[in-house]
């Protein structure tokens, strides 16, 4: 999304800029993750929605034009969590955008001091400058399966103790069942995102299989 300038928050003594500095983790305690999971295992949307906000125009400010910067727009993504992808089975896809957008508006709106629709930039055409994707736009567009960003369930990074370890990719949690294809995305066992570890330790499985 794209608003006029960044929302005040409900918490006076935290500043825009403070709050959308790095990110913003948004009705995410202990026992609103546990109970928004069992709404997701349940086919469920939460409410409210966790979810994460990332304002990339603070930390990188060149993304705007001087007039849009000057003007003090701020550009602004939200990941909402435990959104279940059999929400998108079957149903109409702006359905389930409009559904999805609503939460994370709403959830958003609950730590703010004020609704942050007001701030919303408009287009040409009059429009509300926000976007949603879900997760089966993700698997359209990306070919990620079920859309999941991290390429499957997560898992612990280490291996137990009756893994077998006689391969460098299997030591460096890269190992596929093909033994000349390593994974070095999110889907590593010590992928991580945008870290690239995933990727470091395909490398270092490789470098080791040439010994």
């Amino acid at each position: 999304m794209v608003v006029r300038r960044l929302p005040r928050l409900r918490d006076a003594g935290v500043t825009p800029e403070q709050a959308f500095a790095g990110t913003l983790h948004v009705n995410e305690t202990w026992t609103q993750l546990d109970t928004a999971y069992s709404h997701a295992a349940g086919g469920r949307l939460p409410d409210p929605l966790p979810c994460e906000a990332y304002c990339h125009s603070l930390t990188d400010p060149s993304i705007l034009s001087d007039r849009l910067r000057d003007a003090g727009v701020h550009t602004m993504t939200v990941f909402g969590l435990h959104t279940p992808h059999s929400l998108c089975s079957g149903a109409d896809p702006d359905a389930v955008r409009g559904q999805l957008t609503r939460s994370v508006l709403s959830s958003l709106d609950s730590v703010l001091a004020e609704p942050i629709q007001d701030l919303l930039m408009t287009d040409a055409g009059g429009r509300p400058c926000i976007e949603t994707t879900t997760t089966l736009d993700l698997q359209h567009a990306l070919h990620m399966t079920g859309g999941n960003i991290f390429h499957g369930a997560l898992s612990w990074p280490f291996a137990e103790d009756d893994e077998p370890l006689d391969t460098p990719a299997r030591q460096w949690g890269v190992a596929t069942g093909h033994e000349r294809i390593m994974l070095c995305g999110s889907g590593a066992r010590r992928g991580g995102a945008v870290s690239g570890i995933g990727g470091h330790n395909a490398a270092m499985a490789v470098l080791a299989s040439l010994d």
